[in-house]
Formats: C-alpha cells, structure tokens, sequence
C-alpha cells in the first residue's frame, strides 16, 4: 500500500524529467528515511524544508503528494519542537496568555494565504523550478538577516501589528523554497526582537501552523480513504522516528547558531541548490500537458513489469525524425 502512496504518474515525452531504472532498487523504506531526514533538517534550518522536499521528492519519483506520509513527518517534526521548547511552551500554558494571542495573531496571514493557494494553485506547492527560484529569495533574505544590527526586544512584550507582520513573513514561506523559519526569524529581528527571542517567536509561530497543516493533510487524508495504508504503519513510524531524531539535532544546531549570528551562512547553500534546481527543471511542464497532436498518447500511470518509480532529472533523448 505504502508503494502505490508514493507513487507519480509517469512523465510525458514533454517533460525533461525521465526515467531510469537504479542499479539498487530503491524501496519504501529507504524513500521515507530519505524523506525525513530531509523533513527533520530542513523544517527548523533556514533552507526551506518544502522546497527540498519537493526537489528531493521529484528525483525519488514523489511527485504525488502522500498525506499519510506528511501527516507521519509533520508529526515528527512538531514533536522535536515540543521537546526542545518544553520550557517556554508550559510558561504560555501556566501564565503568558498575552502570548498566546501573539501567537494566534501571527498565524492568522498564513491561514488565510495557505488555504486559498491550496484550493486554487495547488500546482504550486509541488513545482520544483518554483521551489529552486524561491530558494535563491530565500538565500538572500539571510544575508539580508546577517547583515541587521543587533536589537534587544522580547518577544512578551511584541505588540498585536509586530505579530501580525512576523505571521506575514511565515504566510510567504507558503511557497516551496522560502524558509518558515529564516522568513519569521527575518520579521522577528526587523519588528526589534534580539537574536534569541526572535527563534523562540518564530518556533511557537511554527506550533499551530505545522498543527494547521497536519490538520489539513488529515482532512484530505479522510476525503481520499487513503486508510488503508495503515498496513505500512511501522515503515510511517520509521520515517516519523528519524524526522524527530533529526529535527532536534537540527533545533539545538540552528539556536547555537543563532546565538552566534551565523544563520547567513545558509545563504550558500540555498543559492547554490536554487540555482541547480533551476537548471535542472527550468523547462518543466505539468505532468498532465499535452498537445491537441499527443491525446491518442497519455501518459503512463503505472509501472510495467520490471519497472521502478525512481526518477532523476536528466535531458531527454531527442525523438526520432519520421523518415
């Protein structure tokens, strides 16, 4: 069941994007694993973990969304937060209530501008040349972040607008390739918070927004009765496990780096990956375009006997000339 999850549908003659068959299978496991170990470093670093996973995903064949497979990363990811913020998150739940309507505040633009791409662009949340441009704004945003002077607010004391302009900065990080976290740590410092603070604040924004859309992918889970998945759970579990694991090593790696005012460093991965990720899918097309000549031609949607779902990027061979 987990396979028939991960699977796409086979590109057309149109896309750049074909298919070859690896030397070593690539299975579920080793996709999932793949998958949250992405998921759990580039949730909490600021290199945008939607825009890697959708890269990543179109070279492992992934170019189907999974629900069951993002509500079991997204869970992951959501518990290493909990745990490394334990502290400040039973503060807001014994007392700092002020925060908490920061919070709802902040959250609201990535409501309203999440749901509306979702229900009229959702091509976009899966186009890797999209995630790979975005990801060259996203390098910029944290030079543009290293190269702020230092303020010494606090987050307790932002006001209701400061919020709602950080929840701003996280409503663009809608879009494959900006970063949630560089994005919201950006508004934080812009809206006067000092170095800390504005972490902290972008990683409570972060709780009922991955709570949002794990919300989100259970709804679609429900109204496509992809249930039946649930006899690959322990491989789910897996890939939840490692994205928890990961993701707190990735938390404890971006605070330290954060007190040493390093996040800017990032900016020369995200660059250079935007720019690859650009050369590679520059002249992609949907999966479902065609031309008026091409209808008698669909593109496959199943494996044949022998065949993988692994894909890479790579040119196309040219078609033969009629002779």
């Amino acid at each position: 069941m987990l396979g028939q999850m991960l699977r796409c549908n086979r590109p057309s003659h149109h896309s750049p994007i074909t298919s070859v068959e690896p030397s070593v299978p690539v299975t579920d496991l080793i996709r999932v694993t793949i998958l949250a170990i992405v998921q759990g470093i580039a949730e909490f670093l600021p290199i945008s973990s939607s825009g890697h996973l959708v890269i990543v995903g179109a070279m492992l064949g992934e170019l189907k969304e999974s629900p069951v497979l993002e509500i079991i990363l997204h869970a992951g990811t959501l518990g290493s937060i909990l745990v490394v913020f334990w502290r400040r998150i039973l503060a807001l739940l014994t007392g700092q209530y002020r925060v908490i309507g920061l919070m709802i505040i902040g959250t609201l633009p990535a409501v309203s501008v999440g749901l509306t791409i979702k229900k009229m662009y959702p091509e976009l949340l899966r186009s890797p040349c999209l995630a790979g441009v975005m990801l060259i704004v996203t390098g910029m945003l944290l030079i543009v972040l290293g190269r702020m002077k230092v303020s010494e607010g606090r987050y307790p004391k932002l006001s209701m607008f400061a919020a709602f302009v950080v929840g701003c900065f996280q409503a663009v990080a809608i879009l494959p390739g900006i970063s949630r976290s560089g994005s919201t740590i950006l508004g934080g410092r812009m809206m006067g918070l000092n170095r800390e603070d504005s972490l902290t604040f972008s990683f409570l924004l972060a709780i009922p927004a991955i709570s949002g859309a794990t919300v989100l992918a259970v709804k679609d889970l429900l109204d496509e009765s992809a249930v039946e998945a649930s006899d690959e759970i322990h491989v789910l579990l897996i890939g939840a496990a490692i994205a928890f694991a990961v993701g707190i090593a990735a938390l404890k790696w971006l605070i330290r780096w954060s007190r040493e005012d390093r996040l800017h460093w990032f900016a020369w991965w995200c660059i250079p990956a935007g720019i690859l990720a650009m050369a590679l899918t520059w002249n992609e097309m949907p999966l479902d375009a065609a031309s008026p000549n091409d209808e008698a031609t669909p593109a496959k949607l199943s494996p044949g006997e022998g065949e993988t779902w692994f894909e890479i990027l790579s040119p196309e061979p040219a078609a033969d000339e009629e002779s």
